[in-house]
């Protein structure tokens, strides 16, 4: 294994960060600055092109927190301001010169100074912002004392690996779907990010380096004027290495495209359904995961808020969210507002038990700090958002599930999900559907098909819960259409009723 190191650029800001922060320390209630440098590589085969490119996540730069009387605000830039005309390059030198032992004191004296008119600079802009008459007043927010920073391990590591190689990986995984005949194209995709994150404030220094890996294989099938599409997704704080599994599940989505070729159209009604572990994860994503984001609470925009205590589901339900207590995309030390990770019950047998919060939202409502205080980007508001969301496995096996069932089918490949956390509707769309009659599967397919139904009924039909767990990281999150982040969600096989069609 291959131990992450943290971003030099970050390392080397250290130092400045800290001063600035003791020096705007007394001027405010609360200071703090999150500093990010993420980087990351894409590279995808197409037939007959393949291509690199930079992804979405890429970032470099500061946000600054400050209190005031309650009021909070924040600064955010891509470089950190030292001069009286405004914002302008950060001196790497002598920023760096803070951090070498035996540095010589005009490089020191020059690194102070610079400090001194950036903090001067961050005040006037921050004290700017506070005059705002809209601003609410929150509690004050804590700085409790912490030191601590996390690492993160892979086997291939993608930054070091020959571009040309990856692409050829690619190349050969869609080559080897695509055979002519059933399979008429296939592309493939492989995406890294290397996470670097810095929190700083009066009593609180955390640092956390990893690397997170997305990847799929796409294939397309004909015959005639019938068309079908389905994938394989691989993802965790990994490196290079899921390609393995992307290339093991070759003969499988192989096969599952020249079964689509025959599917049928879903007769509508309310059956008997056996989710997959992706199906059942965006299930617990879009039913208790965005309605129990707190800002949500505090916006009064989710149903959920009215039924903390109280029963949603049957007692086989059990669902979790936390960054912390399981390892995938949805992972980290710390969110970005400097609260250590957490792993929440949301829901427990069946009681809902509590939210995922923000720390501003947890403050006003009272509630506890879980971690889950996110940002797209420095740049961005945090929100609360999820991070790895699933149901807690239960004790039957997807053959004893499969055997109970009278009528009804197995559902997976996840194509989309969407809720409404107001009205606790769910809707989801898959792309296979297996029918079982009297406990075994009748050869017979559905694509696609749309899954829907009212949250706690769907819930409360849960009636048995497999004892596999797997997590799935390979998509994002939106809130409102806009701010991803990145997230997994998964479990067991549940089974449950839901109208399709």
């Amino acid at each position: 294994m291959q131990k992450r190191s943290h971003s030099p650029f970050l390392l080397a800001a250290k130092p400045l960060l800290d001063q600035i922060i003791n020096l705007l320390e007394p001027h405010f209630d609360y200071i703090s600055v999150l500093a990010t440098d993420d980087r990351g590589l894409s590279y995808i085969a197409l037939p007959g092109e393949t291509r690199t490119y930079e992804p979405m996540w890429v970032q470099r730069g500061f946000v600054f927190r400050a209190q005031r009387d309650g009021k909070v605000v924040e600064y955010a830039c891509s470089t950190l301001p030292f001069d009286v005309s405004g914002i302008s390059g950060l001196a790497y030198e002598a920023i760096k010169s803070l951090s070498l032992s035996g540095a010589d004191s005009e490089a020191t004296s020059k690194a102070s100074s610079i400090a001194a008119s950036a903090a001067s600079i961050i005040q006037t802009r921050l004290e700017v912002l506070l005059t705002d008459p809209t601003l609410i007043e929150f509690p004050k927010i804590p700085d409790i004392p912490a030191t601590e920073e996390y690492c993160g391990e892979i086997q291939e590591d993608p930054f070091v690996a020959d571009p040309e190689s990856i692409l050829s990986r690619l190349v050969a995984l869609r080559e080897r779907l695509t055979d002519g005949k059933t399979v008429i194209m296939a592309q493939s995709r492989y995406e890294c990010v290397d996470v670097s994150r810095l929190f700083v404030s009066p009593k609180r220094s955390l640092v956390q380096s990893f690397l997170w890996s997305q990847a799929y294989l796409f294939g397309l099938a004909r015959r005639g004027e019938i068309s079908k599409m389905s994938y394989r997704p691989a993802s965790g704080r990994k490196g290079l290495e899921i390609l393995t599994d992307l290339e093991s599940s070759v003969p499988e989505l192989s096969k599952e495209l020249a079964d689509l070729l025959d599917a049928v159209p879903m007769e509508p009604g309310e059956y008997e359904v056996i989710l997959d572990p992706d199906m059942a994860g965006t299930l617990a994503h879009e039913a208790f995961g965005h309605g129990v984001e707190t800002d949500m609470f505090f916006k009064k925009r989710a149903r959920a808020v009215d039924y903390l205590g109280k029963r949603v589901g049957s007692e086989l339900v059990t669902m979790y969210d936390g960054a912390a207590g399981v390892d995938q995309t949805g992972s980290y030390l710390f969110d970005d507002e400097g609260v250590f990770s957490s792993k929440t019950c949301v829901i427990d047998k069946g009681i809902l038990k509590g939210g995922i919060s923000d720390t501003l939202s947890a403050l006003a409502l009272n509630l506890p700090l879980t971690g889950n205080g996110r940002r797209e980007a420095y740049s961005h508001k945090a929100y609360a958002r999820m991070t790895n969301t699933y149901f807690a496995p239960g004790i039957s096996t997807l053959e004893d599930m499969i055997a109970s069932v009278k009528h009804g089918w197995k559902l997976s490949q996840l194509d989309a999900g969407m809720e409404d956390p107001r009205n606790w509707g769910i809707q989801l769309i898959c792309m296979v559907g297996r029918e079982i009659k009297d406990g075994k599967f009748t050869g017979r397919v559905a694509s696609p098909i749309v899954c829907s139904g009212y949250v706690p009924d769907v819930l409360s039909s849960v009636s048995m819960v497999s004892n596999d767990f797997e997590l799935g990281g390979s998509g994002a999150c939106g809130k409102g259409h806009k701010e991803y982040a990145k997230v997994s969600s998964g479990g067991p096989y549940v089974k449950t009723r839901m109208r399709l069609g």
